[in-house]
């Protein structure tokens, strides 16, 4: 009989993507109205970085507490293409110095910087949301991984870097709009963003890129890479022993998992209007980390869910009991880590599904060694 493990989908596979298609692009289009939809595009936009922590942090062991750096990297690259055509010399004909964004006409600049011209291009801009976070990624795993950085040192480090890029968005306020970001996005290519309707087809232009993502992560878990990934979290030493060059597969999973936090900062962008320094630092990180782990870290799927399940959590609790909403994420995290430590994906692989297989007269399938839970 074939094995079935090393197919890139399984019958499991296929019913939970479409499960998972089905509420993305029927029932919440449906049951939302536009204001709502909207708020799930922008969570659907986090689900981009929870699925390459996935990747990381679940499979490869990597926990990056940084994320919201490339997060921030991709979103700023889109924003500055956006900024760019909202500020015509028509539009800021009131500046001191038309033709250039409002915050640095406030800043006294008199030109566009020079590393801001190639933002002109939207071809440009869309390479960049991917290019410039791939690229800051693969600068740290070379400095780090390279000399085998791991474990709490890497997390630490990660997080000191989402410190450092806020602090320097903040400080550098006539070239990046300071704390307040970049704002007042109007248009993509002439097509106005603002509208109820653009907002509906962006939210959907996110759901067929989230599935992108997770159709290359669904590559990667079944590929060899991701049997090698599963071995290096679980016996690094052995596998190196083996002949493998550990911090090369390190790396790449890296930048992977940055080139997908990159693109959903551009839809974030897109999708609400504006970036700013605040997602990018040490607590949105944090918080992109606990999407990954009440979703499950060994589940991409599971990982959409958390995106989905915590965002609405929070908006739910800010908007009910504004000065508890900190508390109750707190208390969601705590109780991932000592109730379910799997997330919702081993709550239902342990509780739900065996009960769907009794029902139906038949045994629990075997997990395929990637699928097995982290210890």
């Amino acid at each position: 009989m074939q094995n079935t493990s090393n197919r890139l989908f399984s019958g499991r596979d296929i019913l939970g993507f479409a499960i998972l298609a089905l509420i993305i692009f029927v029932l919440l289009p449906v049951a939302l109205d536009s204001f709502r939809l909207n708020l799930f595009g922008k969570y659907l936009t986090y689900a981009f970085v929870a699925v390459g922590l996935v990747l990381c942090w679940g499979m490869g062991g990597i926990l990056s507490l940084g994320q919201g750096v490339f997060f921030g990297l991709g979103g700023y690259c889109m924003a500055m293409f956006l900024k760019l055509e909202a500020s015509t010399p028509e539009n800021t004909a009131i500046q001191s110095t038309p033709g250039i964004p409002d915050f640095m006409d406030w800043n006294q600049l008199t030109a566009l910087p020079w590393w801001w011209e190639p933002f002109n291009s939207l071809v440009f801009s869309l390479f960049a949301v991917v290019a410039v976070p791939v690229v800051f990624a693969l600068i740290i795993g070379v400095a780090m991984f390279r000399r085998r950085v791991g474990g709490v040192y890497f997390a630490i480090i990660t997080q000191a870097f989402a410190a450092i890029l806020t602090i320097l968005i903040i400080g550098q306020q006539g070239f990046t709009g300071g704390v307040n970001g970049i704002t007042d996005l109007r248009t993509l290519n002439g097509w106005d963003i603002r509208t109820d309707s653009a907002k509906e087809i962006l939210y959907f232009v996110n759901g067929a890129l989230l599935f992108l993502c997770l159709l290359a992560a669904q590559y990667v878990r079944k590929s060899k890479l991701g049997r090698l990934l599963i071995a290096m979290r679980d016996q690094e030493d052995r596998v190196r022993f083996s002949g493998y060059d550990v911090a090369s597969f390190k790396i790449f999973i890296f930048c992977l998992g940055a080139a997908f936090a990159g693109i959903g900062g551009a839809m974030f962008t897109l999708q609400v209007g504006f970036m700013s320094p605040t997602l990018v630092g040490i607590v949105p990180s944090i918080e992109m980390v606990i999407f990954c782990a009440v979703g499950g870290r060994l589940s991409i799927l599971g990982a959409v869910y958390g995106a989905l399940l915590v965002n609405w959590a929070k908006t739910s609790l800010s908007e009910s009991f504004p000065e508890l909403w900190l508390l109750g994420l707190g208390g969601l995290f705590i109780a991932v880590v000592m109730v379910f430590p799997n997330g919702l994906a081993g709550v239902y692989a342990q509780h739900i599904e065996p009960r769907l297989l009794a029902l139906k007269g038949r045994s629990k399938p075997t997990a395929a060694p990637n699928e097995a839970p982290a210890e």
